[in-house]
């Protein structure tokens, strides 16, 4: 049984202060993807060593990005949502 299909709300891990919601826009290889931050910018993330391998990342999917602060139009991926988390985001109104 998946845990996505109850009737119950699962916590979500939620953006900290330096995080935003983002949408991956586009694969660009070399652990490189372009996203669109719920901030309105476009940013080149990279996904981190922690994650290649561990987590598929695709285009459209949900992710936290940490954009960095000497370079904003970078950041880092810092977690990515499965389908049905994301699909609770847009109905509690986390993402337009």
């Amino acid at each position: 049984m998946s845990d996505g299909d109850g009737d119950g709300r699962n916590d979500l891990r939620m953006p900290d202060d330096d995080e935003v919601f983002a949408e991956v826009v586009e694969m660009l290889g070399a652990n490189r993807v372009r996203v669109r931050c719920a901030d309105g910018k476009e940013r080149t993330a990279r996904i981190p060593g922690r994650m290649q391998k561990r987590v598929w990342i695709r285009e459209d999917d949900i992710v936290l990005v940490e954009p960095w602060d000497w370079q904003d139009e970078k950041g880092d991926i810092a977690w990515r949502y499965e389908k049905s988390e994301a699909e609770q985001l847009r109905e509690e109104g986390h993402l337009q």
